[in-house]
């Protein structure tokens, strides 16, 4: 299995972004340590999904992308109190999406910080000014290393819960709401909402983008260049590039954990996006093994589907 990152050599990106950071900016930009728990063990290799999907049709015999996602991972057993919602986005062609179980909520963990930073920037593109240095900085930490000081120094710059959803009323995301009282973790969204968020920092064309092309690339730099003890997640189902955010939160109610992740994939040349969203998981590493089983079957499925 590949893992690469996306495919944005610095200076190119800094000429791509223009006055927003500068290429000399991204020169300066220095690694912060993680504040964030990472897990114990790698996680489990997962097997290419063995459920072909091809069969699984709608009206007209046209294939259900939903239907071809049910298949799939009815495969996909959980453990215990352990349960999951998918939503993939292929980005090319029709541009469908695949649901399973996708308009349940969860809390976000940190797969929020990419939240967080959309709002960021959607402040600085209405002031009509580039990110502050200090943004830049606390940005690069939140999401390449997952910082969480970084998070709630970003958090307050946008003015918490009611910033979060004010942005997130923009970028068309109906099914999420900020965490109150300042943790940002517990915001609640579904796996719908996620690839909202994505397509708003991964489309293409310029159409009624709300993130300019210089946000947007932005984001795609920092999740394309994740810590290597973050590359986990969705990744697992990329065959060559990835770009991605991963969230992890151990409940001290159950001591169950909460395991998310959310990205942009290539397989076979084809550009999807992916949201995989748990909770209930006995351990930060099943929980892991679960995202990826789910993230790898279903783009499998569907990349066979050609959907």
């Amino acid at each position: 299995m590949y893992r690469h990152r996306l495919p944005l050599a610095a200076c190119a990106f800094a000429t791509l972004i223009g006055s927003l950071i500068g290429c000399s900016a991204m020169d300066r930009a220095q690694a912060v340590a993680s504040t964030s728990m990472v897990p114990t063990s790698s996680a489990a290799q997962v097997s290419a999904p063995t459920a072909g999907a091809t069969t699984a049709t709608g009206k007209g015999g046209a294939v259900d992308p939903d239907k071809v996602l049910a298949k799939a991972l009815a495969g996909v057993a959980t453990e215990g109190k352990a349960r999951y919602s998918v939503a993939v986005a292929s980005l090319d062609g029709a541009g469908s999406v695949a649901r399973y179980g996708a308009g349940t909520a969860y809390d976000t963990a940190s797969i929020v910080k990419v939240d967080i930073l959309a709002a960021v920037l959607l402040r600085a593109q209405d002031a009509g000014r580039p990110l502050t240095a200090q943004e830049r900085t606390h940005a690069t930490a939140m999401i390449r290393s997952s910082d969480n000081a970084a998070a709630n120094a970003l958090w307050e710059t946008i003015g918490g819960a009611k910033g979060l959803d004010a942005a997130n009323a923009r970028l068309g995301l109906t099914g999420t709401k900020g965490g109150a009282g300042g943790r940002w973790g517990l915001t609640r969204t579904t796996a719908d909402d996620q690839i909202k968020l994505l397509r708003a920092v991964f489309a293409t064309g310029t159409g009624d983008a709300v993130l300019t092309k210089a946000s947007r690339a932005y984001v795609q730099d920092l999740m394309g260049r994740i810590a290597a003890d973050q590359d986990w997640g969705v990744s697992a189902a990329a065959d060559t590039d990835w770009a991605l955010k991963n969230g992890w939160l151990p409940r001290t109610a159950t001591g169950l954990w909460d395991i998310n992740s959310i990205g942009w994939v290539t397989v076979n040349g084809h550009p999807y996006l992916v949201a995989v969203l748990s909770d209930g998981n006995a351990s930060m590493d099943k929980g892991v093994a679960l995202v990826e089983h789910a993230a790898v079957t279903a783009v499998g499925a569907l990349a066979k589907s050609r959907v």
